[in-house]
């Protein structure tokens, strides 16, 4: 099958439903106009439909192999690389002082997802580096950005995030690769760092590492952890950056997926690096690539929503098996009702994933205006939205790639048909940019930490389109929004839980349950906007099937998430394999 980039789904929630014409009143943005985003959503979908989707399969099946220290990538990315060079895609939200496009991450978001679809181990080398570039921009020298990040954008370098150790995981502050600094004021960074996306290959002339590192003289734990951009090549007598600087590849990862990616265990012996902010604030420059990141890992969950809907459907409509029992049937498995209702429970899942991640990316864009209240509000309902938009996007996306291998039936378990693949694929989406768990424990803290005040202007805005659909004279429309009312009332309930709570373990335990009863919620919130603001007869049964048969998950959810500790912990060692 063919992949075909979802335009018009793009264009409805942005336009439609998120009133994405807001992104053009922000400075920021000056210029862009709606026609600007037409083009690029036309020629993105073009690209990734043509040109990278072809290589899906053979990613999966000729994967990145490390010979003599070089990295060989998949046959076919290196032209497919050249081809989104030459399309300025690698800088497409980088800033134009630096040669970047400059678009919103609105529009970058549409871009990943797209190209997430179409081969998701190839689209992670461009989410690294988009991360890598938001960083330097927002946290290094002038010095660095007009050396980095004019090549960054250009796509002849390009970036990762080195965070993790063997034993330091997702205890950052456990590290114990070493920076000292050097008499020209460089840092020289000694360590080995793993799981390293794009750590290594053979596509751009150089790779620039940002790397999680600690001073001598720093204090232990996160607090003393800085943050350092080194590159794979430096420069030699003549300037040029083609001299090697003790970075080297030791082995590729052998994955459950995601093979066309190079994960690469990489190895730092007295290699020069520079300090990118300030010394032992490493991890308040590391977090805005990994916030960039999260939104950009929940986007490759609706990636894989939309890539297994799609086959699911296609196999679907064209697979003849038995006889069902209804009027006007064509013969196919879509008749059955339980094939039916697959692809349903995937299609609405897919359309709620994407109407959250692009109204975060959307907020994030409009926390740059310059009207200071519109700035501070978005910020804040951006910054509480990117937890559940990586979370419960990702967790969906590995949700409806099951759905799809069963649709599928025994084909489904068979790799000449890719569906396995979109499942292994998009498993470790829900591990990358720290774990689904620790998502859930950044709502349920940080994020709470406002006595829930961000929480609850989410809720505000539910409430309004509860009310909209009582003053509905469409008996369906009254009851989605009774239904959405039943929710939120069990989410207010779970959420005053855990602000009350003195014990902060009781809010723990059930910080998962909490954040998946938020992400089901808001997406019955989208699919009954999606209701009321048009006369699509699909938009309203889609939003109904969602309310019947998605939403009530939502307060069992909410209900566990109150359930608190104990249950966790009333156990003897013997449970355990304890002696």
């Amino acid at each position: 099958m063919s992949y075909i980039a979802p335009i018009d789904e793009t264009k409805f929630w942005l336009y439609e439903i998120l009133e994405a014409k807001r992104l053009f009143s922000v400075s920021s943005f000056h210029g862009f106009k709606e026609e600007d985003l037409n083009l690029i959503l036309s020629e993105a979908a073009k690209i990734t439909s043509e040109s990278i989707y072809p290589l899906n399969q053979k990613s999966d099946q000729i994967p990145a192999k490390l010979e003599n220290g070089i990295c060989r990538t998949t046959p076919g990315f290196a032209d497919a690389y050249e081809c989104l060079v030459q399309g300025g895609w690698t800088g497409i939200s980088g800033s134009q002082k630096y040669g970047g496009m400059g678009l919103p991450s609105t529009v970058t978001s549409c871009f990943n997802e797209y190209f997430g679809s179409a081969c998701l181990s190839f689209s992670l080398l461009f989410l690294m580096n988009q991360g890598q570039i938001d960083a330097l921009e927002n946290h290094a020298n002038e010095n660095i950005k007009n050396i980095f990040l004019p090549k960054l954008n250009s796509g002849e370098w390009t970036g990762t995030m080195n965070l993790t150790e063997p034993q330091a995981g997702s205890d950052v502050g456990a590290l114990t690769t070493k920076a000292e600094i050097n008499s020209d004021g460089s840092y020289a960074i000694t360590g080995q760092k793993i799981y390293i996306s794009w750590g290594e290959h053979d596509l751009s002339t150089n790779i620039c590492h940002l790397v999680l590192a600690r001073l001598p003289s720093s204090p232990k734990g996160s607090k003393g952890v800085s943050l350092f951009i080194v590159p794979k090549y430096i420069q030699n007598e003549k300037d040029e950056w083609l001299l090697e600087n003790n970075v080297k590849a030791v082995s590729l990862e052998k994955k459950m997926g995601m093979h066309g990616s190079p994960t690469a265990v990489i190895e730092y012996k007295q290699s020069k690096g520079w300090l990118v902010g300030e010394e032992n604030a490493g991890l308040h420059a590391m977090f805005t690539m990994m916030n960039n990141a999260r939104l950009g890992v929940g986007i490759e969950g609706l990636s894989q929503c939309e890539l297994a809907t799609q086959k699911a459907l296609e196999f679907a409509k064209t697979r003849k098996q038995g006889n069902a029992k209804i009027d006007n049937g064509k013969g196919v498995i879509l008749d059955h009702p339980d094939v039916r209702r697959m692809i349903i429970m995937m299609k609405s899942l897919t359309a709620a994933v994407r109407a959250l991640c692009l109204d975060a990316a959307l907020s994030l864009d409009l926390s740059k205006s310059n009207d200071k209240q519109l700035a501070t509000k978005e910020n804040t309902r951006a910054s509480f939205l990117i937890p559940i938009a990586k979370a419960f996007s990702t967790e969906i996306g590995c949700r409806v790639a099951d759905i799809g291998i069963q649709v599928h039936g025994g084909m489904g378990y068979v790799e000449e048909t890719g569906v396995a693949q979109v499942l292994r694929d998009v498993r470790v989406t829900a591990i990358y940019e720290g774990t689904n768990g620790i998502q859930a424990i950044d709502l349920i803290g940080r994020k709470l930490a406002d006595s829930g005040k961000a929480a609850n202007g989410l809720i505000d805005e539910i409430k309004l389109t509860i009310s909209e659909c009582y003053d509905q004279t469409d008996h369906q429309i009254k009851e989605m929004g009774a239904k959405l009312s039943k929710s939120l009332l069990c989410l207010e309930t779970s959420l005053n839980w855990m602000l009350g709570q003195e014990d902060f373990n009781e809010r723990l335990a059930g910080a998962s349950p909490f954040l998946k009863a938020f992400g089901l919620i808001l997406g019955g919130n989208y699919l009954v906007k999606a209701a009321l603001k048009t006369c699509s007869l699909d938009r309203k049964s889609l939003a109904q099937f969602y309310c019947l048969n998605v939403l009530p998950e939502m307060e069992a959810y909410g209900a566990i998430s109150q359930s608190g500790k104990e249950s966790l912990y009333e156990y003897s060692n013997q449970f355990f394999g304890f002696y």
